[in-house]
């Protein structure tokens, strides 16, 4: 069982405690860190950890062996920074960067300090995208010919904060929110981005937004591709992927539709899963030395990079080079 501090306990940091305190065999919460203590204490109350109000005092706690990290975007590679020279493992929500060079600088960081980081991508643990990356692996589509997807979701209105709707901590609308999940979800089919022609558009900002962005894309490898988020939609999610013998579409978290020649429709469904909490478990094995960590870290500069370029496009209004 790792000892952890999770630092940051607003409404994500409170799904990850609820999803991991007293329910994960791995990885426990034994300190927080909140700037607002009258309104976490009860949180830390509730679930047996110590609480304070800086990063530094949870990486004195000589109990905390690692580090969770659920705060404002572009907190995220200072703290990495300082956590991996603390010695300790360090999982950190997404984006992990909003650059591309803070990516690099916070990989490069823990590999010299010799500690695991992880990233809060969570979809990837969704059975769905798990069946969708072993059959495009497996070579029974054919040739891959593109891939699409969209994702869509309420929870930037219902889960509202002042430095969400910042450009400067949540950039390219709901890129940061949902479109980073597709983003993740296209590297780790796809590979690696080489452009994207990427367009924003905003009908209202603030507390409960309105803004839908659509994205292209040419992969290195070549393979086209395109998704859409819209910010207020009711929930959805769906990736794609087309081969010259068949297509394989992940709908959903639990459901896969196999399509091949001839008409064939397979569909396939899964037992729900506790994504956060797989995806914790999955960096406590790493950070132990049980398993190799499921995402590598060139996927996760290459998902920024992506991002950083989404964002640039939606500036520029014209396609942009990774």
């Amino acid at each position: 069982m790792i000892n952890a501090a999770i630092i940051g306990l607003g409404w994500w940091g409170k799904n990850i405690v609820a999803a991991i305190q007293g329910k994960s065999a791995k990885l426990r919460f034994v300190h927080g860190v909140s700037k607002e203590l009258d309104a976490a204490l009860p949180i830390a109350e509730a679930n047996g950890f110590t609480l304070s109000d800086d990063l530094e005092k949870a990486l004195a706690d000589k109990r905390v062996e690692a580090v969770v990290l659920a705060t404002p975007h572009s907190l995220h590679t200072d703290q990495i920074v300082r956590v991996a020279r603390a010695g300790k493992p360090v999982f950190c929500e997404k984006p992990l960067a909003l650059k591309r060079a803070d990516a690099e600088r916070s990989v490069a960081a823990c590999a010299q300090a010799g500690i695991q980081l992880g990233v809060g991508t969570n979809k990837r643990f969704w059975p769905s995208m798990a069946e969708l990356r072993r059959v495009a692996a497996s070579g029974v589509l054919g040739r891959p010919m593109m891939i699409e997807g969209h994702y869509s979701n309420e929870n930037s209105g219902l889960h509202f904060s002042a430095w969400r709707d910042s450009p400067n901590e949540s950039p390219g609308g709901g890129m940061t929110g949902t479109g980073i999940h597709l983003l993740d979800a296209f590297v780790s089919v796809a590979g690696p981005v080489a452009e994207v022609n990427a367009r924003l558009i905003t009908h209202r900002r603030g507390p409960d937004p309105r803004d839908a962005i659509a994205v292209t894309f040419t992969f290195a490898s070549g393979l086209p591709g395109y998704f859409g988020a819209v910010r207020a939609s009711p929930v959805y999610w769906r990736v794609h992927l087309f081969g010259d013998e068949g297509s394989a579409e992940a709908l959903g978290e639990n459901q896969v539709v196999l399509r091949s020649r001839g008409g064939k429709v397979e569909v396939r469904d899964f037992p729900k899963v506790d994504s956060l909490l797989a995806e914790i478990d999955a960096f406590a094995d790493a950070a132990a030395g049980r398993a190799p960590y499921p995402i590598q870290t060139r996927e996760m500069v290459d998902v920024v990079a992506a991002l950083e370029a989404i964002v640039r496009s939606t500036e520029a209004g014209k396609p942009v080079s990774v």
